[in-house]
C-alpha cells in the first residue's frame, strides 16, 4: 500500500478517536494530528477545542507546515490566544483531554523513548528529547501515540530509556491500532487496517500481540471522510511524515 493511503488511514483513525467537546493538543512535527483535528471538527466533533504550540485556540489554518508545529500559519483563524505554558498548566490541572505524541520507541505499556537508543551516557543514537512529553503523557486524560513505521525496533518489549509514561490509550501505526487493556494495562490489538493482517502485525512487533477485549473491524474509510480530508489538506502535508 502506498504512503498516501497509509497517511490517510492513520489521519482518519486519529480523527475518529477525537470526541466532541474535548480539548485536544498535538506536539512538535505533527502534520497528521494537525490535519486529523480539523477533520474531526468538520465531521463529528464540532465543539472539540484545538490547542497548538503557536498558542492559538481553534485555529483553522489555510495550509499546514510539513516541518514545524510552531509555524505561525497554525494560528490562522484562532478565536483567542492560549500560550504553550498555559497548556502544560491546563494538563497538570486535569483539563487537557487528548495529547497526540510520538516516540522513537514505544513499549507494550504505551511508554515511549525520545531520549537515546542504547545507554544514555554512551548512546548509539542521541534522540531529540522529550519536548514536554514527560509532563503531558501522565497528566492528559488520554494520550494517543502514533508511528509511521511498524517494526520490532520501534515497538519494543523494553525501552532503552523511559522518556514518558502515563495515560496512553491508543497507539496507531501503518498496520493498525493498539489500545491499552483495562485488565493489565498492556497494549492489545484494537483494529487492523485493510492493508495488513494479524500475522503481519505479530511478526513485526517486539512485544506479544493479543487482541483487545474490545477488538473491532476497522470501519472502511468513507467518501465523505476522504473528500473533507482532501479539502482540509489539499497540499498533502500529512504525507510528509513518510518522507
Amino acid at each position: 500500500m502506498s504512503n498516501v493511503q497509509l497517511a490517510d488511514n492513520i489521519t482518519i483513525a486519529m480523527a475518529r478517536l477525537i470526541k466532541d467537546g474535548e480539548r485536544v493538543f498535538h506536539g512538535v512535527a505533527s502534520p497528521m494530528p494537525a490535519v486529523a483535528i480539523q477533520l474531526a471538527k468538520k465531521l463529528h466533533a464540532q465543539t472539540a477545542v484545538y490547542l497548538s504550540i503557536p498558542g492559538g485556540v481553534d485555529a483553522v489554518p489555510a495550509a499546514f507546515s510539513s516541518y514545524s508545529s510552531a509555524d505561525p500559519v497554525l494560528r490562522e483563524g484562532s478565536i483567542s490566544d492560549f500560550p504553550l505554558s498555559d497548556i502544560f498548566d491546563l494538563s497538570a490541572r486535569g483539563g487537557l483531554d487528548v495529547a497526540f505524541l510520538s516516540g522513537a520507541q514505544i513499549d507494550g505499556y504505551g511508554r515511549m523513548n525520545l531520549s537515546a537508543i542504547g545507554t544514555y551516557d554512551q548512546p548509539k543514537v542521541r534522540l531529540p528529547g522529550g519536548a514536554g512529553s514527560a509532563a503531558l503523557l501522565p497528566t492528559a486524560k488520554r494520550g494517543i501515540l502514533w508511528k509511521t513505521n511498524h517494526d520490532k525496533r520501534s515497538l519494543v518489549e523494553k525501552l532503552d530509556i523511559v522518556t514518558a509514561a502515563g495515560n496512553t490509550e491508543f497507539v496507531i501505526t501503518p498496520l493498525g491500532i493498539f489500545k491499552k487493556s483495562k485488565e493489565d494495562g498492556r497494549l492489545r490489538l484494537y483494529a487492523i487496517f485493510p492493508n495488513s493482517s494479524l500475522q503481519e502485525i505479530q511478526e513485526n512487533t517486539g512485544f506479544v500481540v493479543e487482541k483487545h477485549e474490545e477488538f473491532i473491524e476497522f470501519p472502511p474509510v468513507t467518501k465523505e471522510e476522504l473528500s473533507i480530508l482532501q479539502s482540509i489538506d489539499p497540499n498533502g502535508t500529512r504525507f510528509s511524515e513518510f518522507k
